[in-house]
């Protein structure tokens, strides 16, 4: 009986394979993108709406070494620092009870921890940026941008960049790098990329036909990258159920 053969579970590539093949069912069990998606969507197409209810145009003097009008310049604004700060808070929230609630009824981990807490701070950090340059006040035609102590050319490209930096794609383009990693997903890591890219390259209403005085100039702006996020959301749900249903 000490000379009999025990059987053998496998070789050693079939060992690792089955190993791999169970790594990647636990990966696909954790995920749910479309989810952070699909609100991150909702919210950026509510802020089309949001920037229509905010509209506002008032009369200001105007910078010197301009041509003014004998009433002054006009200065247009829209949107509330509130409205993404919050609705981003919330989304980060419920994507975090939503994964901690998949990972309980599927019996496997989450990685989406960093996600999350990445987003949160982020949003944080985005709402004090806010607050310190509005502190005084919206600033005025030819006013220098207070931003953090440095005084920039409101007109300067580079105070242009920073601004929009500081905006979506820091608080939802960022956080989105993140959850490519901790999924392992280069789809997503591919439709971030996009997502910074329209956030951070100027995309002006001119050609949608939408004037920039006009109720609905945040359209385009808002338009296009929710539209992104809203389709993302959808491809990643039906690959996710794909997925499933070829599952053994």
């Amino acid at each position: 009986m000490a000379n009999a053969s025990v059987p053998s579970p496998g070789t050693p590539q079939e060992v690792l394979a089955g190993l791999g093949e169970l790594t990647r069912r636990v990966r696909a069990a954790q995920r749910g993108t479309w989810f952070p998606l699909l609100l991150l969507g909702a919210l950026t197409m509510g802020g089309i709406l949001v920037g229509r209810l905010t509209f506002r145009v008032e009369t200001v003097p105007c910078p010197p070494g301009r041509a003014a009008a004998a009433d002054g310049c006009t200065l247009t604004s829209q949107g509330s620092p509130v409205y993404w700060t919050l609705g981003l808070a919330l989304a980060y929230a419920a994507t975090a009870f939503f994964y901690i609630r998949r990972s309980r009824k599927r019996g496997v981990g989450t990685p989406v921890g960093p996600y999350v807490l990445t987003g949160i701070a982020l949003v944080g950090l985005g709402a004090a940026t806010t607050l310190w340059t509005l502190r005084q006040g919206t600033p005025q035609p030819g006013e220098t941008v207070d931003l953090w102590g440095l005084r920039l050319d409101p007109a300067s490209g580079v105070t242009a960049f920073l601004t929009r930096m500081v905006g979506p794609a820091t608080a939802v383009g960022l956080p989105l790098l993140v959850l490519s990693w901790v999924e392992r997903s280069r789809a997503l890591l591919l439709l971030a990329v996009a997502y910074l890219a329209i956030e951070l390259v100027p995309l002006t209403s001119g050609w949608s036909g939408i004037a920039a005085s006009s109720p609905w100039s945040a359209l385009p702006a808002l338009g296009v990258p929710g539209v992104l996020l809203l389709l993302g959301a959808l491809g990643f749900r039906l690959a996710e159920r794909s997925d499933r249903g070829t599952r053994p």
